[in-house]
């Protein structure tokens, strides 16, 4: 795929930008550190499967899967948790290769926009953290969704669909980008392999080739 045809760039964070899957599996884990070994299989392998939904769309999951009551106050302090775990972990990550460089240099003088399940102000925290701030006319996180993150940057640019492009690794990232018309390439991973073996369109490993 030659990226560089497109005006606008959409892009998701966690296996994309920087390889922290690994690290978030861990925390989600953590959580449930009293649980079985069947179930924190079972939390691991629905991460990796499901890398597009929000830790409030996985924590009751898992919260029913270890036998746990689902009540708001018990996931809304786990979700608190989570983001106490997991932000200096996503932060020391190691950057997907060459992805870096891209957003830095942004050789073909595209518009970045970052969409991400992580919730809005603890993506703020890992963005300027890592000094991309200024990599992205928007960051949106949760409770925003995908979907809705796209249809607003395409409202406020005027910019059609076909004139963008949605870098993600996720069936969530894929559907969100076919719901909104939007060109979508795949950074393909270990942790991926499964849910797109059936998979057609563009795909990379990494960034290099840019």
């Amino acid at each position: 795929m030659d990226i560089d045809k497109y005006k606008l760039v959409f892009w998701d964070f966690d296996g994309v930008i920087k390889d922290s899957l690994d690290a978030k599996a861990d925390a989600f884990v953590g959580l449930f550190d009293k649980a079985g070994s069947g179930v924190k299989e079972f939390i691991r392998s629905h991460h990796f499967s499901n890398g597009g939904l929000s830790r409030y769309e996985k924590i009751p999951i898992y919260m029913a899967r270890a036998g746990q009551e689902v009540l708001s106050d018990s996931v809304n302090a786990l979700c608190k948790r989570f983001g106490e775990m997991v932000v200096d972990a996503v932060i020391t990550s190691k950057w997907v290769p060459g992805v870096e460089r891209l957003l830095r240099s942004n050789p073909y003088d595209q518009e970045f926009v970052l969409v991400s399940a992580t919730p809005q102000e603890e993506l703020n925290t890992i963005v300027e953290s890592l000094h991309l701030s200024d990599c992205f006319s928007a960051v949106y996180g949760s409770p925003t969704s995908k979907v809705g993150a796209i249809i607003a940057i395409l409202g406020e640019r005027d910019i059609e669909p076909e004139s963008t492009l949605f870098i993600g690794d996720s069936i969530a990232d894929l559907n969100a980008a076919t719901q909104c018309k939007v060109s979508f390439l795949l950074r393909s991973h270990s942790q991926n392999e499964s849910s797109f073996q059936n998979f057609q369109g563009a795909s990379v490993e990494d960034f290099q080739f840019l």
